[in-house]
């Protein structure tokens, strides 16, 4: 009988049955004294214990502003101390919370606030050009002539309260003022504790938004606290471990993998700086003794390529991750070689799944760490199906759903949009395409919809990428399709060049000849000195198409 692309993951570890604010509880319990979080731009240094003493007194402070059970918190900052505070607190609290892309604007803000209602906002005050507050006013001019607390705003209904971090805006909390505590809530705090429930929502992110409007993904204190715990467990994470997190807290790689890893394990928090910066990456594991740096696969090639690398010790290092997008096979090669990452992980996932569904372990070869994305995620199973929802023989390409503990309760408010990508028996359609060999390693071969169809055959721009990246004078490169009036879609790579190097069309497409086949080789090469990103460093394919097809004046051809 064949096999069939099936897996289904470990369970001798059970998983966790708690809340967030009892893993705080049991992490400030069991490892008092070890550092819990680290943020050297802050001053901050604080253990278990002062951690989660802090994240109490904001949460009866959150109490104390009439935030009830249930409730959205939102998050509109970068990666600061009281960032995590307010994560944590918001758990304790019972409050749903919610994290807001930095990069938002005007209606974007106003966009997630409404969806969920949001009754709080906890904000920034600026950060570099985005000057946050200022946002907030514009959308809700009310602000500043109302009582702090007590807010009432046309274009932001449901919103009662601004909590604001650093500075005070007139009608504004102060964050340090909320902070500080409320001590006739703690008995309320204590008796809300046994009311919660693992399965209550804990967190809203929003898709980052590669294609179409964000929506809502809504995950329990089950899902997000058991995936970084699972996660955490395949690096081996322990109290001693120092986890450099460079990569956004809004997202599932910073607050899952990140925070809630380290909660469950008693490894430290590291944050390097509030925005992504190489250099303070670099220097911040050096400093800080880091043994585990999180990265996506561009922020690796911005340390690994940054003029001053030779200098830092990073000795230190031991694991880490890489993941967010897909990871070509000569960085992480580099990465554990210069970087002495020699337990580097590779994850997969998205965030419908809390994020992480597949990982790979440091029992792996190299060769099978640089060339996969590992084996399922315990408790977790996947199955590969073709396009009548059939599972697929080991080694076939086909979409990629996954189901257990980490799969979302659904998109906040949008039924519809939930049964379109989670069926009846509990299955995430991820639109990813993927394969699974006989040993149950999977790989990423591409999107269903970037999947180009070039004359009738299939043709996936993950493996050509991986191809070109082989060329010494390219430092990174995107493959995909655009309109084509005789074959329907051609390739187009869009190349980032190495520094102090040249090429041209002829020479990638001369280094292609021979090597990959003939329709592989992309009609259309072009030179870019950067990508249209998602700040959790997902490249926005659509964008690209658009903007060569726009340019090119490419249609496809007129078809039934």
């Amino acid at each position: 009988m064949t096999a069939l692309s099936y897996v289904s993951g470990p369970s001798e570890e059970p998983l966790l049955g708690l809340t967030i604010g009892q893993a705080l509880a049991r992490a400030a319990e069991t490892w008092p004294n070890r550092p819990a979080l680290i943020s050297p731009s802050h001053g901050v240094h604080w253990t278990w214990r002062e951690f989660r003493a802090r994240a109490r007194n904001l949460a009866s402070g959150l109490l104390a502003l009439g935030l009830t059970r249930g409730e959205r918190i939102g998050c509109w900052s970068l990666n600061r101390p009281e960032w995590a505070l307010t994560q944590f607190a918001a758990a304790e609290a019972g409050l749903v919370f919610v994290t807001l892309n930095p990069a938002y604007r005007l209606h974007e803000l106003q966009y997630a606030l409404t969806k969920v209602g949001c009754a709080a906002l906890v904000t920034a005050t600026s950060f570099k050009t985005s000057d946050f507050i200022g946002m907030v006013n514009a959308l809700a001019p009310e602000l500043a002539q109302s009582r702090p607390g007590a807010l009432k705003a046309d274009g932001l209904p449901d919103l009662r309260m601004v909590i604001q971090i650093g500075e005070t805006a007139p009608g504004a909390l102060a964050f340090e003022a909320v902070a500080k505590g409320a001590p006739d809530q703690f008995a309320a705090l204590d008796a809300l504790a046994p009311e919660l429930q693992f399965d209550d929502p804990a967190n809203i992110q929003f898709t980052s938004g590669t294609t179409g409007s964000p929506k809502g993904v809504t995950l329990s204190h089950h899902n997000i606290l058991n995936n970084g715990y699972f996660t955490g467990r395949a690096m081996r994470l322990a109290p001693e471990d120092r986890i450099c997190i460079p990569v956004p807290l809004y997202h599932c790689f910073g607050m899952v993998m990140g925070n809630l890893a380290a909660v469950t394990l008693g490894s430290a928090m590291v944050y390097p700086g509030e925005g992504f910066d190489p250099l303070a990456t670099l220097k911040t594991v050096e400093s800080e003794r880091c043994t585990a740096l999180y990265g996506v696969p561009t922020m690796f090639i911005a340390e690994l390529d940054h003029p001053e690398f030779e200098r830092f010790d990073l000795s230190s290092l031991r694991t880490g991750i890489m993941a967010g997008a897909p990871c070509p096979i000569a960085v992480m090669r580099k990465v554990v070689e210069r970087m002495h990452m020699r337990d580097v992980t590779i994850a997969y996932g998205m965030t419908e799944t809390s994020p992480v569904s597949f990982q790979s372990g440091l029992e792996d070869t190299m060769e099978r760490r640089v060339t996969t994305i590992g084996r399922v995620h315990p408790h977790v199973e996947v199955k590969i199906v073709d396009k009548e929802g059939r599972v697929v023989p080991r080694g076939t390409p086909g979409e990629l759903c996954t189901r257990g503990y980490s799969v979302m309760s659904g998109y906040w408010g949008e039924a519809e949009k939930t049964r379109e990508c989670k069926d009846a028996a509990g299955w995430m359609h991820t639109g990813d395409l993927a394969v699974i060999d006989a040993e149950g390693y999977g790989n990423i071969v591409g999107r269903i919809k970037d999947m180009v169809i070039r004359g009738g055959e299939n043709l996936y721009p993950r493996e050509i990428e991986e191809f070109l990246f082989k060329h010494p004078k390219v430092q990174d490169v995107q493959v995909f399709g655009v309109a084509d009036a005789r074959y329907g879609e051609e390739l187009c790579a869009w190349v980032r060049v190495r520094p102090g190097e040249t090429l041209t069309a002829e020479e990638v497409r001369g280094f292609c000849q021979g090597q990959i086949a003939h329709n592989k080789i992309p009609r259309y090469v072009e030179f870019v000195a950067e990508f249209p990103m998602t700040v959790t460093g997902k490249a926005q394919k659509f964008l690209m198409r658009a903007a060569v097809e726009e340019r090119l004046g490419l249609r496809k051809a007129e078809t039934a």
